[in-house]
């Protein structure tokens, strides 16, 4: 039965399999509420989920910054299963967390407004004031295409299909939403907390392939405390004041037409700074002793590929179809 050895190198042995909440209980009152996640063997690990084998536990409060991707993991959760809710035609595809936040992508042949916006996040805070259990389950890929086809969802057949034949395929459950996902989560949806605002909806292809079909991305963000939220948000409203794209305008710098999409119309004055800017640059290279190059603008996207560039802009990237069916790529920065 399982030993398992504390950051301090104290140990505990259990008779049985244990949960790491069930070790913060032992350990006392304070840490049993204060954890939210753990780490088992250097990897982060469900509250709820048995420890077997003799292994290393810490715990994750809310002080540290590690839990912030768990919660915006569980808010982009949250909010799929508002959406699911409120817009039961809507498909669910996926929805992990990134810097500052989270995102969901649906299929939906109408499109989210602001309105609905608004009624996604409202029903978000119920779901967080239910405190649904969220349940960890594990089963077979075959389960799970048949969990999906049977409930109409072929973006999540798509994934599991890509799962090899044989192995298991982990799911979290809170309330009646099931979804696809390797975790770890918190306890409940009340754990997140209220801290998250929804920030916009955007378009973008199904596994970034412009073949495939159009979703409808919504982004949010989510952070520990009201006051964490807050200041973020306060600095995306200092942000926007320097807009380079409303100061080019202010200033008559350079304007934009949705003829060039992603290209600057330069005017005299913007021009001649951008003039100015590039010969002071390429002084401090010479002096330096740098020597400039030129490469092409418009690539194979095996390069891309090969790069890494792909995989994390291709949905961002401006594309093109040779006549031998290659596709190519502009530079993405």
């Amino acid at each position: 039965m399982p030993i398992v050895t504390l950051p301090d190198g104290s140990s505990r042995d259990y008779d049985a399999p244990v949960t790491p909440a069930q070790v913060a209980a032992d350990i006392g009152p304070g840490l049993a509420k204060a954890a939210m996640l753990a780490v088992v063997d250097g990897d982060e690990w469900d509250l709820g989920r048995e420890i077997e084998v003799d292994a290393s536990l810490s715990l994750i409060t809310a002080k540290d910054d590690a839990i912030l991707a768990t919660i915006r993991h569980d808010a982009a959760h949250v909010m799929a299963e508002a959406v699911r809710e409120l817009f039961p035609d809507a498909q669910v595809t996926i929805g992990p967390a990134i810097e500052n936040g989270f995102y969901y992508d649906f299929h939906r042949e109408a499109a989210f407004t602001e309105d609905d916006l608004a009624a996604i996040e409202k029903r978000m805070h119920e779901i967080v004031d239910r405190d649904e259990p969220i349940i960890r389950n594990v089963w077979t890929r075959d389960e799970a295409v048949a969990f999906y086809k049977k409930n109409d969802e072929p973006f999540k057949v798509e994934l599991v299909e890509t799962i090899p034949a044989g192995e298991t395929v982990t799911f979290y459950q809170q309330g009646d939403f099931i979804d696809l996902c390797r975790g770890p989560h918190l306890a409940s949806t009340g754990r997140m907390g209220h801290a998250f605002k929804l920030m916009s909806v955007a378009g973008a292809y199904w596994r970034g392939d412009s073949n495939r079909p159009m979703l409808q991305r919504i982004y949010g963000t989510a952070w520990r405390t009201e006051k964490e939220l807050g200041t973020y948000l306060h600095m995306l409203e200092e942000a926007e004041k320097r807009d380079h794209r409303k100061l080019g305008k202010q200033l008559n710098f350079f304007h934009l037409q949705e003829e060039a999409t992603g290209s600057v119309f330069w005017h005299p004055k913007g021009w001649t700074l951008y003039r100015e800017i590039e010969a002071y640059v390429r002084r401090r290279l010479e002096t330096d002793g740098y020597a400039e190059v030129k490469t092409p603008q418009l690539v194979d996207r095996a390069l891309w590929e090969a790069s890494g560039h792909w995989e994390k802009f291709r949905e961002n990237m401006f594309t093109a179809e040779a006549e031998d069916d290659r596709t190519l790529a502009l530079k993405p920065m």
